[in-house]
């Protein structure tokens, strides 16, 4: 392959781990983009924030009962995703790290998703799962990004490479159990991802991963968006319903407007 070392311990580590785990690669956006949040959140509380981000959004349950959270989620989540700068920050992200796992050619999902997880709350809980088992492609990654420290309970957990061969081969018995019965039988192997405030975390959607109650004594926020290179297949998530291409290259728009002189095809 034709990648440099850089690249090639990156690719390494990703097809080994099925997930990377790096400093973004544009503090700049990450703290902009966390503003932003911090002006909904304070808008929507009714109360001037008088705390350092970190700590306003870590301690949010303070003025978010958990019967009002699905509301004030909804709220966030149009809020940062009216922004119009919101998705070329996010891609700033992690540009460099999706260039060497992805490509240079990328769709970006459309919507930025949000996550909040207030402390000791059973109702944001996402079941173990993989999206590849919904209908996404396996051509995507997802760009997962904290807003504040994700540890422990507050952080998610992924089946790591190392350990899905043994959970392939069982999984036509596990399919016909509940979700709680298929994380039990993994439990003991998931890996807890801790990602700090700054990091960016990259990982392989096909493989499960998911949550459980937050016992921390603060808030999850976690933000979390796919992409993939513009010319491998999709599944259900089609380009320009659920993609968008942000970064085609002269030769692409040049190849995908040709037409064959005098036939007009």
């Amino acid at each position: 392959m034709f990648l440099t070392p850089e690249e090639q311990s990156l690719t390494a580590e990703f097809l080994e781990q099925g997930y990377i785990i790096r400093p973004v690669a544009d503090r700049a956006a990450l703290d902009w983009i966390r503003d932003q949040f911090v002006a909904l959140a304070e808008e929507a509380v009714g109360a001037k924030n008088m705390l350092p981000p970190d700590a306003f959004l870590n301690q949010v349950h303070e003025h978010v009962p958990v019967a009002q959270l699905n509301d004030f989620r909804l709220r966030m989540i149009r809020g940062i995703n009216a922004a119009t700068e919101l998705r070329q920050n996010y891609y700033k992200l992690a540009r460099s790290y999706l260039d060497a796992l992805v490509g240079n050619e990328l769709a970006m999902q459309l919507r930025v998703n949000l996550s909040i997880q207030l402390p000791d709350d059973d109702s944001s809980l996402l079941p173990v799962h993989a999206d590849t088992w919904s209908g996404d492609s396996p051509f995507e990654v997802v760009v997962w990004l904290p807003l504040v420290n994700c540890y422990g309970s507050k952080a998610m957990y992924l089946l790591p490479a190392t350990e899905y061969a043994a959970f392939d081969r069982d999984f036509v018995r596990l399919q016909k159990t509940s979700s709680e019965e298929v994380y039990q039988s993994i439990a003991g192997k998931v890996k807890w991802l801790d990602v700090a405030y700054g990091e960016v975390l990259i990982f392989n959607q096909s493989l499960p991963h998911g949550n459980r109650v937050n016992t921390e004594r603060e808030t999850r926020w976690s933000m979390n968006c796919r992409f993939k290179s513009v010319f491998t297949p999709y599944g259900d998530k089609k380009l320009g319903e659920f993609f968008e291409p942000i970064t085609l290259r002269a030769a692409s728009r040049l190849g995908m407007d040709y037409r064959y002189p005098g036939t007009g095809k």
